[in-house]
């Protein structure tokens, strides 16, 4: 018996990296997990076959998290495809470093990326806590460049973090009556495609962290399934930092 046997999860960008590694995680524990993709059909599709190979329900859904009405209808989706809706994970996000004052600076990169880290996942949210029952659970992976840049070019990404942390955290007051928790997991700097352990930003982030790695996908998924377990029920508004002693 799986903690979150009957249970049937969502995660945003669910084709890849953190992603899917909190999909198939969630699994394990006996959900039916629907994941989103923008592009990557044929990696959805692989990932939804590893799911099914759990014994689990799972479906793949095209969504553009850059556009906040997609965002929402991908929630409505997946309770008409499954019944019901007990998680959210708000996992798709870009990163864009450019300093505000580099010639290379572009504006419309920066409303992409505030959609997609942000306004994207308000609407998701929105659209998913009338649907929520009451003990239910929405968490978004956010950054530690969201309290703690540490370096140039990260101030739109470093904005788009914080506002998420800032509004998750508002609604976690606004939804505690209801028993629904509002996290947010705070991750350092993950192996994963779109930040490679050995890219070449990595001898720049290596030395900001106590422990002098990068993390897996897993150890982020694995913080994604104990806050939406039942042991977490106390805890609501929180910011968990998975980050390998970045902000320490």
């Amino acid at each position: 018996m799986g903690k979150l046997d009957n249970k049937v999860a969502v995660v945003t960008g669910g084709s890849r990296g953190i992603g899917a590694a909190s999909a198939l995680a969630l699994a394990d524990e006996g959900a039916d997990v629907a994941i989103s993709y923008s592009s990557s059909a044929d990696r959805a599709k692989a990932v939804v076959a590893e799911l099914e190979a759990k014994g689990v329900r799972a479906a793949a859904f095209q969504a553009d998290q850059s556009d906040p009405a997609k965002a929402a209808g991908l929630v409505h989706s997946v309770v008409e495809r499954f019944g019901r809706l007990d998680i959210l994970v708000n996992n798709a996000g870009v990163g864009v470093g450019v300093p505000i004052d580099s010639e290379l600076a572009d504006e419309s990169a920066f409303d992409r990326q505030l959609a997609v880290n942000y306004t994207s996942v308000v609407a998701a949210i929105r659209a998913a806590f009338p649907l929520l029952p009451d003990g239910g659970r929405i968490i978004s992976i956010g950054s530690g460049v969201g309290t703690r840049v540490g370096f140039i070019g990260m101030a739109d990404y470093a904005g788009t973090k914080s506002a998420l942390e800032g509004y998750s955290q508002g609604a976690a007051r606004d939804l505690a009556h209801r028993g629904i928790t509002v996290n947010v997991i705070q991750s350092g700097f993950i192996d994963t495609e779109m930040n490679p352990a050995d890219g070449p930003t990595a001898p720049i982030f290596l030395p900001t962290t106590a422990m002098g790695r990068y993390g897996r996908p897993e150890e982020i998924a694995a913080g994604v399934v104990f806050l939406a377990g039942p042991q977490a029920s106390y805890i609501t508004g929180a910011v968990l930092r998975i980050d390998g002693g970045y902000g320490a």
